[in-house]
């Protein structure tokens, strides 16, 4: 399933995703990411699905939320590994850009030093550059990037994309208890966004399952001490400087398409649900005349081992079994 959602967005209010990598390959494999370790790391770029396959996945599910009164804000390009590897990025987006809904691509920043790489993101209209340390044994440690990838090289990419990008610049800097919290990388990371100059800076916490049982979200004094040192770094001549919290819990208004185990299945295949977000999400369904949109039905999906349940913090998520990549 490549197009999912529509599903709720911290930054993208109602955002139907495009899942245009196979699980999980990817450039990096961070300690929180909620899709788990990666599978198979790679920064060759390549062709995993056909660009009029994407389209097509796409455009149905767009129609599919339009009959069901389901607003989309954006096209997001947030798949089951780094958006970028995929060779025909570009091509993607000039495809669904008739659709009129803007595209949005939400990247960890590794290939953005590669001008095809550049040019292809220019496309969009909102784009999000992950910035967890400019530091590089701090940025190896959190991130845990492919051997042969370069950190200054990443730094000097992006800054040459803000300078070129006229859509809307955001960056995200996911925050780890002990790994990238401290004083010294967050004033390094402020004084890199201050000159990249995002229009919005994110500061965001671990808050579904991480790929690492030990990682920790920091508490609330030092996610507090890191807003004010990075909006110290940015505020220059700045009226308000442009540094929000992303650690809320984005809400349960989940889509529903007409299919019960296609859409569970394609929303928690990149964006797990909280067992609240399950129950509202049935319930919407079978106001919609939809008999088995019952627990009985969640409960099958994890005895066929399609769906995984477990436990974070104080909630229960539901996330769909990654496989070994394959490709098409």
């Amino acid at each position: 399933m490549i197009a999912f959602g529509p599903v709720p967005s911290r930054r993208l209010g109602r955002s139907l995703g495009i899942n245009n990598i196979p699980p999980k390959v990817c450039t990096y494999s961070c300690v929180y990411c909620q899709l788990g370790r990666t599978i198979k790391m790679q920064i060759e770029r390549d062709t995993f699905y056909k660009p009029r396959d994407i389209f097509s996945d796409v455009q149905d599910k767009v129609e599919k939320a339009e009959r069901g009164g389901e607003a989309i804000d954006y096209l997001t390009f947030v798949p089951d590994g780094e958006p970028t590897l995929d060779a025909n990025l570009a091509q993607e987006i000039d495809l669904l850009k008739p659709l009129g809904i803007k595209v949005a691509i939400i990247t960890n920043s590794s290939l953005i030093w590669r001008d095809d790489v550049r040019d292809a993101l220019l496309k969009a209209d909102w784009v999000s550059l992950k910035v967890d340390s400019v530091i590089d044994k701090i940025w190896r440690r959190v991130d845990r990037p492919h051997g042969t990838l370069d950190l200054e090289a990443i730094l000097d990419g992006a800054l040459e994309f803000a300078q070129a990008f006229e859509g809307e610049l955001t960056t995200e800097t996911m925050l780890v208890a002990g790994v990238n919290d401290g004083v010294e990388n967050l004033q390094a990371v402020g004084d890199f966004l201050f000159e990249l100059s995002p229009d919005t800076a994110y500061l965001s916490i671990p808050t579904r399952p991480p790929a690492e049982k030990w990682v920790k979200s920091p508490k609330e004094e030092v996610i507090n001490r890191a807003y004010q040192i990075v909006s110290q770094r940015m505020v220059a001549d700045r009226k308000h400087p442009p540094v929000e919290y992303l650690i809320g819990y984005e809400g349960n208004a989940f889509a529903f398409t007409g299919d019960i185990e296609d859409d569970l299945l394609s929303i928690t295949s990149v964006h797990p649900m909280r067992e609240d977000a399950v129950e509202e999400f049935l319930a919407r369904a079978r106001s919609k005349d939809q008999e088995n949109a019952t627990w009985t039905t969640v409960r099958r999906l994890v005895e066929q081992d399609r769906l995984v349940e477990t436990e974070y913090g104080d909630h229960r998520f539901y996330l769909r079994r990654l496989k070994e990549p394959h490709r098409s």
